[in-house]
C-alpha cells in the first residue's frame, strides 16, 4: 500500500489516500469498509462527521495554499 496523503482541497474537505486507520477519542477505530481513500469534514457542518458529505457546499470557504510551519521547538 502507498503512503498516507492528505490533501486540503479549496473550499472543501480533507482527503486522505493510502493505508490508513481512523480511530475516535477512546481509540476506537471507524470501520471505513476497506477504503483506500475517502473525505474528511473540516467545515463542521457534515451530518456525517468526521467524514464530509458534501455540507461544505452551502458556503464554506478556505483557499487552501501550503506554506511552511515555523521550526520546532526544542523540548
Amino acid at each position: 500500500m502507498s503512503k498516507t496523503k492528505l490533501i486540503i482541497s479549496k473550499n472543501g474537505f480533507i482527503k486522505i489516500e493510502g493505508d490508513f486507520e481512523i480511530v475516535d477519542a477512546e481509540g476506537m477505530p471507524y470501520n471505513v469498509q476497506g477504503r483506500t481513500s475517502l473525505g474528511l469534514c473540516r467545515c463542521g457542518l457534515s451530518a456525517n462527521k468526521p467524514f464530509c458529505d458534501g455540507s461544505h457546499r452551502n458556503g464554506f470557504e478556505h483557499d487552501a495554499k501550503a506554506f511552511d510551519l515555523p521550526p520546532m521547538k526544542a523540548k
